[in-house]
């Protein structure tokens, strides 16, 4: 088949832009959903019969991992209200709790694993703000 240089040049065109016009849809979607938000990393060291700190603030919406460390025996933690529960954060060890908090409160987290006699005592605080 013969093709003048005009209708040449369409065929061209059209077959560049069916190989462009899905690659171009792809760069400006990825663009429009910009970089990954790298999650805030908050360290929580446990230890007979505390957490350090004891009190945190997140704010709702916000990915966070909590990075939990025990620094002499076993422990654990469970807040029901946050869907947490890690019954064992070992001494050396770091575990991590993903979380994006959605609801806007005070939450009160307990030791999940029996660390000793003041284990009702060891208590962590989360406070989620707007």
């Amino acid at each position: 088949m013969i093709l003048s240089a005009t209708a040449e040049k369409t065929v061209r065109m059209i077959s560049n832009g069916l190989v462009l016009l899905p690659a171009a849809v792809f760069l400006a979607w990825s663009a429009s959903s910009g970089p990954a938000e790298t999650p805030r990393r908050v360290k929580i060291d446990a230890s007979r019969f505390t957490y350090n700190p004891n009190e945190i603030t997140l704010k709702k919406g916000e990915p966070v991992v909590l990075v939990l460390h025990s620094t002499d025996v076993t422990h654990g933690l469970k807040i029901a209200e946050l869907n947490i529960e890690m019954e064992e954060i070992k001494r050396d060890k770091d575990s991590e709790i993903h979380l994006t908090p959605e609801v806007v409160g005070q939450f009160v987290g307990k030791c999940a694993h029996f660390c000793g006699k003041g284990h009702r005592s060891m208590m962590l605080r989360i406070n989620v703000v707007e």
